[in-house]
């Protein structure tokens, strides 16, 4: 028996001078441990491996026991830790004003790896399920925004896009099914969110978005995301954005690469026409159906923009404001680099001042 321990020791000692997980060492040790009953199973009594091993596989098997024991109850002592801490933080204050609790049991623990964390925390749950978000643009960075919101629990989810579904849009734009085909991608997009997550509201809007909308719209939400491909809707989102005050996520492709970027020119940040004066030439900034894109790159850019925006929700973190992140997936490559308001600019005029807190309870083309 001491062999086996001394030789538990040695792999413990290995593994952790390499810098080996611990889970991974303790399977270690189990695959020791399983090799030494299956020894004193297969040979006969008094073999000498037998005989150098404790001679009856019932010690080993009673430590094995008793080692499964202890991992049971470890494992279940934190799960039920996890789920106070989840109750304590997302319910805080529900008992003492008698009021309904914000979140259901299933909402908590659907919920309960964000509110774990130690930057989002009840309090931060709370604002996403408040929060209302409008994404422009049901395609292909609209598709992983739209999922990563729901998921994430944001109370109110708009999307608008004036398309349908195109058997050409599937390589990338992954919230749509082949079933889906010849839909509008709202009503596709809403059926897929609330079969994620049934908790949050969706509000499709199938038209393009138009200047005479725009400001409307924009005054029922918190936080815009631009998923489009057109430089129209690009720079009449800006505008409207910028007048009622709201940052607004752009995301944009081209074939390998991706770029994204917080306009926030009420909180010290450029606006998007600061960034780009004014459209490219025809032929200059082709579209994806002209030039191409890579089926998975909308979802790393459009991950991203949910990232930026769950963010700016809950106040974690440093949002991308005054900054553009340019990701490269032919070599792997990502950068950011710094953005200034232009003084001169017609949407934004003048730089306000840098302002990080949370917005929530302030309260076409696609690729």
């Amino acid at each position: 028996m001491l062999l086996v321990l001394i030789m538990a020791a040695v792999l413990w000692g290995i593994g952790a001078a390499l810098g080996t997980p611990r889970r991974l060492r303790w399977g270690m040790l189990g695959i020791l441990w399983l090799a030494v009953v299956a020894l004193h199973l297969v040979l006969p009594q008094g073999h000498p491996l037998r005989l150098a091993t404790g001679e009856s596989a019932a010690l080993w098997l009673m430590l094995g026991g008793a080692a499964a024991i202890v991992w049971v109850y470890r494992a279940g002592l934190g799960r039920l830790r996890t789920r106070a801490q989840v109750k304590e933080q997302a319910g805080a204050g529900a008992g003492k004003t008698g009021r309904k609790p914000l979140f259901s049991e299933a909402e908590l623990d659907r919920y309960a790896r964000h509110i774990v964390l130690r930057e989002i925390g009840g309090p931060g749950q709370k604002a996403l399920k408040e929060a209302r978000v409008l994404v422009i643009g049901a395609g292909g960075l609209g598709s992983p925004v739209l999922l990563y919101l729901a998921a994430a629990g944001v109370g109110v989810i708009g999307v608008i896009d004036d398309d349908e579904v195109d058997n050409s849009n599937l390589q990338r734009q992954v919230i749509h099914r082949d079933a889906d085909i010849g839909l509008p991608k709202v009503q596709s997009a809403e059926a897929a969110l609330l079969a994620q997550n049934p908790h949050v509201t969706v509000r499709p809007y199938q038209r393009r978005l138009t200047p005479e909308i725009a400001a409307e719209l924009f005054a029922e939400y918190d936080l815009i995301l631009d998923g489009t491909d057109n430089f129209a809707t690009r720079y009449l989102a800006n505008a409207a954005a910028v007048k009622q005050g709201i940052p607004l996520i752009s995301g944009a492709l081209s074939q390998w690469e991706g770029q994204l970027s917080v306009f926030d020119p009420a909180r010290g940040a450029p606006c998007y026409q600061c960034i780009f004066p004014e459209a490219p030439a025809p032929g200059l900034a082709p579209s994806c159906s002209e030039a191409g894109v890579l089926g998975p790159l909308p979802g790393v850019v459009g991950a991203m923009m949910a990232g930026e925006a769950i963010k700016i929700i809950t106040g974690a973190g440093q949002a991308l404001r005054g900054e553009m992140l340019i990701y490269d997936a032919l070599y792997g490559e990502s950068r950011k680099i710094g953005l200034s308001p232009r003084e001169n600019c017609p949407i934004c005029g003048t730089k306000g001042e840098r302002d990080d807190k949370p917005v929530a309870g302030r309260v076409e083309d696609t690729v």
